[in-house]
């Protein structure tokens, strides 16, 4: 479930052939662990990637289209213009060593087919919610529910929208016990990197325990 890097200054086939890599005895080898942001149509997902990104994201966005309006809900967010159709990039340093790789998901459901792929191999997620469209973020809770995805769903506080604690989103949602709720701007870099922390160390708990359950 985690991926592990490791980073040379030679080529593979020269450092095999001296027998050592350039990680010295001690040191711990760089880690970057597949994050995924999940969540309904218009809810903020390439604005989060974006906005935490080290690197300039990559993103997969179209112009929506009167062929779509009859199976994109613009309800709410009649300003949005543009859909993400494949997936949204990014990359994260959480600390020296610790890289996360974030990978947006579309919202749309003719677009689902896509998850499975990008969920491999992935540590958890990320669900975004909008208290003002809170049924469309049930398909994604369901998603990673049914396949033991570790997830934090994360409260997009819009401008106007009533606000709501994280105990009422969890009733609302009917979340399991202990699955994080985290209200956040997902414009602001600094509240995103706050909602990923969260999640890396929920997952890492998760993990921990259910290796624990399987050797004990």
């Amino acid at each position: 479930m985690i991926s592990e890097h490791r980073e040379y200054s030679e080529h593979p086939e020269q450092s095999e052939h001296r027998g050592h890599s350039d990680v010295q005895d001690g040191e711990t080898a760089p880690l970057a662990l597949k994050i995924l942001v999940a969540g309904g149509f218009g809810v903020g997902k390439t604005t989060l990637v974006g906005a935490v990104s080290e690197i300039k994201p990559l993103r997969t966005e179209e112009l929506l289209s009167e062929v779509g309006q009859s199976v994109d809900d613009t309800g709410g967010v009649d300003q949005k213009v543009t859909t993400t159709v494949a997936m949204d990039f990014g990359r994260i340093t959480i600390r020296s060593g610790l890289s996360l790789y974030l990978f947006g998901t579309p919202g749309q459901d003719r677009f689902w087919f896509l998850w499975d792929e990008l969920a491999q191999g992935a540590l958890g997620a990320v669900v975004l919610a909008d208290t003002r469209r809170l049924d469309d973020c049930f398909p994604a809770v369901d998603y990673f529910e049914h396949r033991h995805i570790p997830f934090v769903v994360a409260v997009n506080c819009f401008t106007g929208a009533r606000r709501y604690t994280d105990q009422e989103v969890s009733r609302a949602l009917d979340l399991d016990a202990g699955t994080p709720v985290v209200l956040c701007d997902a414009r602001d870099r600094a509240s995103g990197k706050e909602v990923l922390i969260r999640l890396v160390e929920y997952a890492g708990r998760m993990h921990t325990a259910r290796l624990l359950d399987s050797v004990g």
